[in-house]
């Protein structure tokens, strides 16, 4: 029984306008409403439809044998629970998406699955824990596995984002398969679901915080003891690294000293006399060690990690769209201002000017005995 076109159906007999996304909804005038109606979905709406069709299809049992209390029952052997979330920018909402991908690979790990599940996972715990990413065309979907259940996210039809928990078993959560179970395992569907998305919201707003971008700009030392040299903001040499960075983000083999090298000579406005080898090579160390690239071992191919992936693009926007158009409003001579930001600017100045007038009572008394 598909819970979506059931759901349909309901808001037709209400007459409630709402927008169909294949399988689901992509708006609705009463979205409240449709909440209640999907919520009111139950055993007993399943075995009026099912009882409706015992009606009509041949059955091996007769009537005289359902009158003598042998009938037919329902059982799950597969439930769907989904929450599809629709963007306002499906353009960014893709963008999105994908960076949830690459930024929680892990959480298919047997440590990390509690997390989502609610469950404790030990040695004796059966199934296979991993997440996979599964390509369909340019469609990308991540899948998390705990026992029988798969839990799914991918992008829908270039508008929301859905995240699908699909229960195979429901022995795997401690009760049978009896349709009386549905509440039950729709609620543990749903509690799975908002779970995912806690963890990635929480993974999405810690990827770029404080401290990590002071991890970038300061010296540190890595936890083996090596130095590694800060990546000041604003340097050219340092932008026109992470801007190049950029640029292999997507290559599945990475790539090697010479192709970084030549896309930040141009981007310096340098040949590659002046900007040598031996300079490449002391600035992959400074991103390695800052985890922004990795390096496979005894190979001499770099990637880009999420993290440096996230770092390089923050960098390079903020350049490139808020600190040089900025500054070049600032500082030009023939800078047109818009008036509230000149007089803000204006205040500013007499307020140091008189900062500094009144910081310095020896030399106003000397210019009044002049």
């Amino acid at each position: 029984m598909n819970g979506h076109e059931w759901a349909k159906r309901q808001l037709e007999k209400k007459q409630i306008a709402y927008e169909a996304l294949d399988n689901g909804f992509l708006s609705c005038s009463e979205p409240a409403q449709l909440q209640q109606i999907c919520d009111s979905l139950g055993p007993e709406d399943i075995d009026r439809v099912f009882r409706k069709w015992l009606q009509r299809i041949p059955l091996p049992l007769r009537p005289q044998d359902r009158e003598a209390g042998y009938d037919w029952a329902l059982s799950i052997w597969q439930m769907e629970v989904s929450l599809t979330q629709i963007f306002d920018r499906p353009l960014r909402g893709r963008e999105f998406f994908e960076e949830i991908i690459r930024d929680n690979l892990d959480l298919g790990r047997p440590d990390r699955v509690p997390l989502i599940f609610g469950r404790r996972v030990t040695r004796k715990t059966a199934g296979e824990f991993r997440t996979r990413v599964i390509q369909d065309g340019v469609h990308p979907s991540l899948h998390i596995d705990y026992k029988n259940f798969d839990l799914k996210q991918y992008f829908k039809e270039g508008r929301g984002c859905r995240t699908e928990g699909t229960i195979g078993n429901p022995k795997d959560f401690g009760v049978n398969k009896g349709l009386s179970n549905l509440p039950y395992l729709q609620k543990i569907g749903r509690q799975i679901n908002r779970r995912l998305l806690e963890v990635e919201r929480v993974s999405h707003n810690s990827g770029m915080s404080g401290d990590s971008i002071q991890r970038v700009v300061q010296p540190a030392v890595t936890e083996d003891g090596k130095k590694a040299p800060g990546l000041k903001f604003g340097q050219p040499r340092v932008m026109a690294l992470l801007m190049s960075l950029t640029l292999f983000q997507h290559l599945i083999d990475g790539f090697r000293n010479r192709d970084l090298r030549q896309q930040v000579a141009d981007l310096l406005g340098l040949t590659l006399d002046q900007y040598t080898p031996h300079q490449m090579t002391y600035d992959l160390r400074r991103l390695r060690l800052k985890g922004l690239i990795f390096r496979p071992p005894k190979t001499n191919r770099y990637f880009v990690t999420p993290y440096g992936w996230k770092v390089a693009r923050l960098f390079s926007r903020l350049e490139a769209r808020v600190f040089r158009p900025a500054m070049a409003t600032i500082t030009a001579n023939d800078a047109v201002l818009p008036f509230p930001l000149r007089q803000a600017l204006d205040r500013v100045d007499e307020q140091l000017d008189l900062l500094i007038f009144n910081a310095f009572p020896a030399q106003k008394a000397g210019e009044k005995a002049a």
